[in-house]
């Protein structure tokens, strides 16, 4: 139970218009303070005063990512259980709240588009770049160790690119299917696989934010380079965990945390690496629980990325 001035310090956060407001959105997923000046029109420093507020009374967290911060409801205590309260009983078809919701789509579909472009741009040399960050080979084989040698009948590569990772596990599976939004990267993927060979795999085009469940069900999901350019990757988690198998698993590579703004800026990279902690949240919102991590340190001391693989299950 909370104590009276505590109570009363997160009743005062909470109430107020724009701060209801940002944790109705914050609900929706995680957004940077760029996001959320765009969505509610407000200044930087205003949205910034009022996320601080909520963050000191407990009712958002904030994880900071080189020079950006990312915000997101709390997960436990008496302040995050209450701005769940609350936020059940915002009515989504308030002006202002209706408007809220339409901005926060046109926020995601621009930076999907942003990443459509680059992706575009850089598909003929995609697997070239990724040398540039990525102790492939090791990861590659860490992959393959992570299904411990098992053939499943359905493996889904969501995000597939250049379909490297239906390559790769290729002799792992008995149907194999890559999602991707790029038609460019789905190009290569199909010329890929059928220089290969490998005709038990498709490459389908599609959202791998608002998954088609059509293309399930699957007992391994393979998320490879991919949650780094979401905003909010626990809603993407959530979404892949839609098309996952009762018992099934996924497999997540991505970066360690890290300062490289660059890739931000340069390669459309929305989140600046994830870490254990978040990963583990994540995963538990979505009903999976992380069995395994593996670290990959990098090769070159001038990038000093490091790679993660989390190994997730689901708890049911």
């Amino acid at each position: 139970m909370a104590k009276l001035d505590e109570l009363v310090t997160v009743l005062k956060a909470a109430g107020e218009d724009t701060r209801l407001r940002l944790l109705a959105l914050l609900a929706d997923g995680d957004h940077s303070v760029k996001d959320l000046t765009e969505i509610l029109k407000q200044s930087q420093p205003r949205v910034s005063r009022h996320l601080k507020l909520l963050a000191d009374a407990g009712l958002i967290e904030r994880n900071a990512e080189g020079a950006w911060a990312y915000y997101g409801l709390a997960q436990d205590g008496d302040a995050a259980a209450l701005a769940q309260w609350l936020i059940t009983r915002v009515d989504d078809t308030d002006i202002e709240r209706s408007r809220d919701i339409e901005r926060q789509q046109a926020a995601r579909t621009n930076q999907q588009a942003r990443a459509s472009e680059y992706f575009a741009k850089v598909a003929g040399s995609w697997d070239l770049l990724k040398t540039l960050h990525v102790p492939e080979e090791a990861v590659e084989a860490a992959v393959v160790d992570a299904l411990g040698g098992r053939r499943v009948e359905t493996l889904i590569d969501l995000g597939t690119g250049t379909g490297r990772m239906l390559e790769v596990l290729a002799d792992s599976y008995r149907r194999g299917i890559g999602i991707d939004s790029s038609r460019e990267m789905l190009a290569v993927a199909r010329s890929r696989l059928a220089s290969a060979g490998i005709n038990h795999a498709q490459a389908r085009l599609g959202d791998i934010g608002d998954v088609d469940l059509t293309a399930g069900p699957a007992d391994v999901i393979v998320v490879h380079q991919v949650l780094h350019y979401f905003d909010d990757p626990g809603r993407m988690l959530a979404q892949a965990r839609r098309l996952l198998k009762p018992g099934g698993e996924m497999i997540i590579v991505d970066f360690a945390p890290h300062d490289l703004e660059f890739l931000r800026s340069e390669h459309a990279h929305r989140r600046l690496g994830l870490s254990q902690s978040q990963m583990s949240g994540w995963a538990a919102a979505a009903g999976l629980v992380v069995e395994a991590v593996r670290e990959f340190p990098s090769q070159s001391s001038e990038r000093g990325l490091t790679v993660c693989l989390w190994r997730l299950s689901d708890k049911t």
